[in-house]
């Protein structure tokens, strides 16, 4: 077991998670309903089957470039901890334990599914062939806000979408810094990446950009959030506000010639401002 939430960085859900559960909440605001307890438990059982075969089917993918780089050559499948066949039985047990849930949830969220499957699992190819895989990434991850939001309201509104744009942008930023790390490698092998395309500084550049304008959509929504709520108090201005600093304070982590800070970058900060951001939205809505 410990083997397997290695595989797939179980402790990297922190990401998506509170997105997907701060989409879940606003939805079950916004119908007026109380809290549906199984409705719950499905959505974070989605969360957890559909990270995990996309986790483990980029390792599975990955793991001849993998074996080739001193960074990753330690990981569970070009170690031998696990064998590429386990972790292809993996990705398929959780990619259909995924569809099944999706089925007892409703008739949208099943019938998107696929979908959802084949974005998640096929970012893992995009690194082969466009240096935009940074944002197939973040685009798999903004499934989460609003996938939460379809289970519970069963259609699309502005304020999920806003959140899920919000992700995309934020993820792809960070996955930029992240690569930073190898994009001389990924240079040597023909593998797509913004820093082996544009250079550090200009990858660097364009994250703060793309950070810049999740900002925005951050603060867009806080607006739209009090225009819909107007009983909400001060904690979605202030969960605002720390995820806004703590994108800024990541870029004064990391510079083209001292990559040394980049797992606090993107770890320790990004988890933190989804948990701070997810965490307190949450609480106004219900306090």
């Amino acid at each position: 077991m410990r083997d397997y939430l290695s595989l797939i960085k179980f402790s990297h859900t922190i990401f998506a998670l509170p997105f997907a559960m701060l989409g879940f909440f606003l939805a079950t605001l916004e119908s007026g309903r109380g809290l549906d307890g199984r409705l719950f438990l499905l959505v974070l059982l989605c969360m957890v089957f559909a990270r995990s075969a996309a986790m483990a089917f980029n390792r599975y993918l990955d793991r001849d470039i993998d074996v080739k780089n001193p960074r990753t050559a330690g990981r569970e499948i070009p170690a031998g901890i696990i064998t590429p066949r386990a972790a292809l039985l993996f990705v398929g047990l959780n990619s259909l334990l995924f569809i099944a849930t999706t089925w007892f949830i409703n008739p949208l969220c099943f019938y998107l599914s696929p979908v959802a499957l084949l974005v998640i699992l096929g970012y893992s190819y995009t690194k082969r062939f466009t240096f935009l895989c940074h944002f197939v990434l973040g685009l798999g991850l903004s499934l989460a806000p609003v996938g939460a939001y379809l289970a519970v309201q069963g259609q699309f509104e502005l304020l999920p979408l806003l959140y899920s744009g919000a992700v995309l942008l934020w993820v792809s930023g960070f996955d930029i810094i992240y690569a930073l790390q190898d994009d001389d490698f990924d240079r040597s092998l023909s593998l797509n990446s913004i820093p082996a395309a544009l250079g550090r500084s200009n990858a660097l550049r364009l994250s703060s950009v793309l950070h810049l304008a999740c900002a925005g959509l951050i603060l867009l929504a806080s607006f739209l959030l009090y225009e819909q709520f107007p009983a909400f108090g001060w904690l979605h201005w202030a969960a605002a506000a720390i995820f806004i600093t703590l994108l800024v304070y990541q870029h004064t982590l990391v510079k083209p010639h001292d990559l040394s800070k980049v797992n606090i970058a993107f770890f320790t900060t990004n988890g933190v401002a989804s948990l701070v951001f997810g965490g307190m939205v949450i609480l106004d809505i219900y306090f």
